[in-house]
């Protein structure tokens, strides 16, 4: 009762401000927010070019690999022709989009660099194969790929030529997403969803349900929630992360990284309204990571935790006086 209680006011809130809304224009902003205008020079923009993929038996595992990232549905999910790994219909281009090569969107071109890694969300140091089986038990609710099987040769196979195809150097942009300016305030659910009705309801459904494709396998537009969505403890699952992609990428056909569509303050509200675990299902999930609670992302939503702040703080901020205390204690906070 109380979940749909909440979600009738969100959804008056929105549907009551969207007409005012849509006829000033919202409050989208003209200009780049300052965190969003250091990338916005892309003269050195992250590139891939796949048309120069080799030939032979290693190319074809490349190309594989880069299929499993746009396609992952169909080869390996439900109704998967190549085995059943994934348990939704998600792809992984939907976060990692243009698999895994557009700039400022989860970027992957330098990812085979950068493990084995530390991750403090499982609290030790992770293979890149046990990263990737991360994003398919979590976000697409499945089970491990075999480490010696085609699917996991193909997706390394993919990231690795990523990395060796790219010339990426400190001036290169677009590898990781853009920054979002911190109010001093909340984000607010029942902003966000006046913004969800307004300009992400047409593709995403009403309900957060998405749109699926016509072949029934996979989905046009994904879900942004209920049981076959990402997970709680999942990155897109945390604000501040989620936030942060929306601005480059979200409404699809309107935002780009240097003319975002959303404000930081916007982005944010939409988050919040979109991973608001009380009006919104999710898959459930066991149990919850980062072992040591010093090391929590700061829009990471349940606690324990080593500073002063409470869960619904951390969920919705504002994070400006989390980022300070951590920053107080000569510890860079992470989100």
């Amino acid at each position: 009762m109380k979940k749909s209680y909440l979600c009738i006011i969100y959804l008056l809130i929105a549907v009551g401000l969207t007409a005012l809304y849509t006829s000033c224009g919202g409050s989208k902003a003209e200009t780049l927010d300052e965190a969003q205008q250091g990338d916005a020079k892309n003269d050195t923009l992250v590139k891939v070019d796949t048309m120069k993929i080799p030939s032979g038996k290693y190319g074809d595992a490349i190309r594989y690999g880069r299929q499993l990232l746009l396609q992952t549905a169909y080869l390996i999910g439900p109704d998967g022709v190549n085995g059943h790994y994934t348990n939704n219909k998600m792809n992984c281009t939907n976060c990692h989009q243009d698999a895994g090569t557009k700039a400022y969107s989860l970027n992957l071109v330098t990812a085979f660099r950068h493990y084995p890694s530390y991750r403090a969300r499982e609290g030790k140091v992770l293979s890149l194969a046990e990263r990737i089986n991360n994003c398919i038990m979590h976000p697409h609710l499945g089970r491990p790929l075999p480490l010696e099987g085609r699917e996991m040769i193909g997706i390394m196979s993919y990231l690795k030529w990523l990395s060796d195809s790219s010339n990426v150097s400190k001036q290169t942009k677009g590898l990781k997403n853009v920054e979002v300016n911190f109010p001093d305030t909340a984000a607010s659910p029942a902003s966000g969803a006046r913004l969800y009705i307004a300009d992400c309801a047409r593709c995403h459904g009403a309900n957060g349900e998405g749109k699926m494709a016509l072949n029934n396998v996979s989905y046009q537009y994904p879900p942004l929630w209920g049981p076959k969505a990402y997970q709680p403890g999942s990155s897109m699952h945390r604000i501040v992360k989620l936030a942060q992609w929306l601005v480059s990428n979200m409404p699809y056909d309107k935002a780009t990284h240097d003319q975002p569509f959303l404000t930081s303050a916007e982005a944010l509200d939409l988050a919040a309204f979109i991973n608001d675990d009380q009006i919104h299902q999710r898959p459930y999930v066991k149990e919850f990571q980062y072992p040591n609670p010093e090391e929590k992302a700061i829009d990471y939503d349940r606690g324990p935790f080593k500073d002063p702040f409470t869960d619904k703080q951390h969920k919705y901020g504002p994070y400006k006086p989390i980022a300070e205390y951590w920053k107080g204690k000569g510890v860079e906070p992470t989100y």
